[in-house]
């Protein structure tokens, strides 16, 4: 199943009867389904058809659609000339001149005079209205398509992007679990190490102190809880990325849990390389997380 990205634009044009139709749709970020609309005049009545179509076909993201209407190009509506109107204050005119000798009046004068001259509104009835509402919401399907795919383009670039971080997340895993600062040995005796330094401070801790002293020391030195947690989000995350759909909130939690276990690593080693390499995954984890959020 494909991602998608929360952020596209896309525009469809149509034409229904001498009208002409166009939509601009385009989305950003939202932690869920935002819809802001602009709509002619006389076109509210689309208002709830328009945020339900648009709420069913997207599950995350600030959108933005505008609606333009207008004449198509050869359909300007005919003007009408009251000729009888005109015949009248065409005469009125003529015997102005001979009576007073005032100038001529002209054609492109007459015409303009109020009541002369008229384009008529056009009128429409109630299927007329309905045919054209379904030819709006067919092209606002048509631009919803095209957001669609560019939303998807940027969600495959986005997995490709996030399945980088995600290999990188293990391969530093991998990293951590192979340092030599892990063997059985070497932590033998740094925990040693550590004991020698508890007794030189208190010649009267006794042994049962010693004893859990001992063990809080060997499991701090432990990371392998972590790293197989580590793993495991890993594989998680891998899953997701194949399956697709909406997987932002889901892979959000992980960045959560990948943060959460990149920090204890750090907070748990006692070793300069295994902090290195907890430092280094906080960094790529963060990355994961900031391109997560375009994800719907």
């Amino acid at each position: 199943m494909n991602l998608q990205s929360m952020t596209g634009f896309a525009r469809a044009a149509g034409e229904h009867t001498g009208t002409a139709i166009a939509w601009e749709v385009k989305s950003v970020n939202g932690k869920s389904v935002e819809v802001r609309l602009r709509l002619p005049q006389g076109f509210e009545r689309l208002e709830p058809a328009v945020r339900q179509t648009i709420q069913k076909r997207f599950s995350r993201g600030n959108f933005q659609a505008t609606l333009t209407i207008g004449r198509a190009a050869g359909t300007q509506a005919q003007p009408v000339v009251n000729e009888a109107f005109l015949k009248d204050v065409a005469g009125l005119a003529k015997r102005l001149q001979e009576q007073f000798g005032v100038a001529p009046a002209t054609a492109d004068g007459l015409l303009s005079l109020r009541g002369v001259l008229d384009i008529p509104e056009t009128t429409e009835t109630e299927d007329e209205r309905a045919a054209l509402d379904v030819a709006i919401m067919a092209a606002l399907e048509e631009a919803l398509g095209g957001l669609e795919k560019a939303r998807q383009a940027e969600g495959e670039a986005l997995r490709s992007l996030l399945s980088g971080h995600i290999d990188a997340i293990e391969s530093l895993t991998l990293r951590a679990e192979a340092d030599p600062s892990r063997e059985p040995a070497a932590i033998r005796e740094r925990i040693a190490e550590q004991v020698r330094l508890l007794m030189d401070a208190s010649a009267n801790l006794d042994a049962s102190r010693l004893h859990m002293e001992a063990a809080f020391l060997a499991t701090k030195a432990d990371i392998r809880e972590e790293i197989d947690r580590l793993k495991t989000h890993v594989a998680s995350g891998r899953a997701l990325l194949k399956g697709g759909g909406a997987i932002g909130r889901k892979l959000d939690f992980l960045a959560q849990e990948f943060n959460r276990e990149s920090n204890t690593l750090c907070s748990k080693s006692n070793a300069a390389a295994v902090t290195a390499i907890g430092l280094e995954l906080k960094a790529v984890v963060d990355q994961f997380r900031e391109q997560v959020q375009n994800l719907e």
